[in-house]
């Protein structure tokens, strides 16, 4: 998607310098910096680049998040200045360290190190902890779902140079091994017909029952529910158990945050989102339609829903008008609960959320979570089940 001409930040957003791309594995926000999109610095006002990246952090600093630094491309042509880079550190006081959780550094030079030292004195030893230097792009694949990262061509181009160099020969295919087929009880990363299927017919898949179930009896009064992370073993470990059909209690875990990113993690794996591919274009045009007719269109797309997934949404977004009403409380109304949910609820079929998308795709969430009732009042399957 293009950068809409009135952005405020316009004449630095239509670089692509910055990019938002939906939730790392372990549920926090994923914002990436590529350097090699920097203009010369004779055609950007760095000022102004300090002023939109805090514009843009603003919008997720309250949650948990990772940023990944694309270093290559930084030339002495594009390159801050010293002065700018100390300002900018300084700029970006607790509120924007506190929750970010991995600052990853991909294909760190010398000057990178240089830097670091230059800047120790000025850095908290907490914050220095959070860095973790990548030296190819593959590694990123531990962390992060990596089909979903907005890579700049010319960094994939240096990742492949690289790797040759490294081998003394070409580099070696990044693909990932063809997948196992899944265990009759896998919840985790197939089809909502899948789990159906092998699930005795049950039309809400047992991780969103379970998870919503506890959450609502427990959950609702928690400030930030679905914003914060939780430990990454830990997260993988209960998948696990789920995956394996073994019987998971989240009270033995003792942190209301656990089944809050499982649930986010079942939505963000499945093979495809909620609201399926095909509604994503639709769904983005949100922000075309007149602010009195949304409500209908987003009643429309919602409606247009196969039934297995209509069921599922419904059975959601039930639970998350649920939260929303007490948010005087837990802090999370339609509009927080958006931005967490809506990059799980819809992607595109290639590649990941844009930056540029994510307005109307919160927006879209917004309306679904708020006007609840107005949206799922009409179309009422027999085989429904609510929270």
């Amino acid at each position: 998607m293009a950068v809409d001409a009135s952005h405020p930040y316009y004449d630095v957003a239509r670089h692509g310098i910055l990019q938002v791309t939906g939730d790392d594995n372990y549920g926090r926000k994923l914002i990436i910096f590529s350097s090699c999109c920097l203009p010369p610095s004779h055609q950007l006002n760095h000022q102004r680049l300090l002023e939109y990246l805090k514009y843009t952090l603003d919008q997720y600093v309250e949650s948990d998040y990772t940023v990944v630094y694309f270093h290559y491309g930084l030339r002495s042509m594009n390159k801050p200045s010293m002065r700018w880079l100390r300002d900018a550190y300084k700029e970006f006081d607790r509120k924007y360290k506190k929750n970010l959780k991995v600052l990853y550094v991909v294909h760190p030079t010398n000057f990178i190190r240089a830097m670091w030292n230059i800047f120790k004195p000025l850095i908290s030893h907490k914050f220095g902890k959070k860095l973790t230097y990548v030296n190819y792009l593959a590694e990123l694949r531990e962390h992060l779902n990596y089909e979903q990262l907005i890579i700049p061509p010319e960094v994939l181009r240096h990742d492949e140079k690289l790797r040759a160099a490294q081998k003394g020969g070409p580099p070696p295919s990044v693909k990932t091994p063809p997948p196992r087929p899944p265990l009759p009880t896998q919840q985790f990363g197939v089809s909502l017909q899948y789990i159906q299927d092998k699930n005795n017919g049950a039309v809400i898949p047992p991780v969103v029952k379970q998870t919503v179930s506890y959450l609502k009896e427990k959950g609702l009064h928690t400030e930030g529910i679905f914003r914060r992370s939780a430990r990454v073993q830990l997260i993988k470990d209960i998948q696990k158990l789920f995956n394996l059909g073994k019987p998971v209690s989240f009270d033995q875990y003792g942190d209301i945050h656990v089944p809050a990113v499982i649930l986010k993690t079942f939505l963000r794996e499945l093979p495809e989102p909620l609201l399926t591919f095909d509604l994503y274009e639709p769904i983005l045009e949100i922000t075309s339609v007149e602010s009195s007719l949304r409500v209908s269109r987003c009643k429309r797309i919602a409606e247009s829903l196969p039934e297995p997934n209509y069921i599922v949404l419904k059975y959601l977004l039930c639970f998350l008008h649920m939260v929303s009403q007490d948010s005087i409380i837990n802090k999370m109304g339609p509009s927080n609960l958006a931005c967490v949910f809506g990059v799980n609820l819809a992607r595109p079929r290639q590649g990941s959320v844009s930056l540029d998308a994510l307005t109307p795709l919160n927006i879209f969430t917004e309306l679904l979570i708020e006007f609840y009732h107005t949206v799922f009042g009409s179309r009422c399957p027999v085989a429904q089940q609510l929270p």
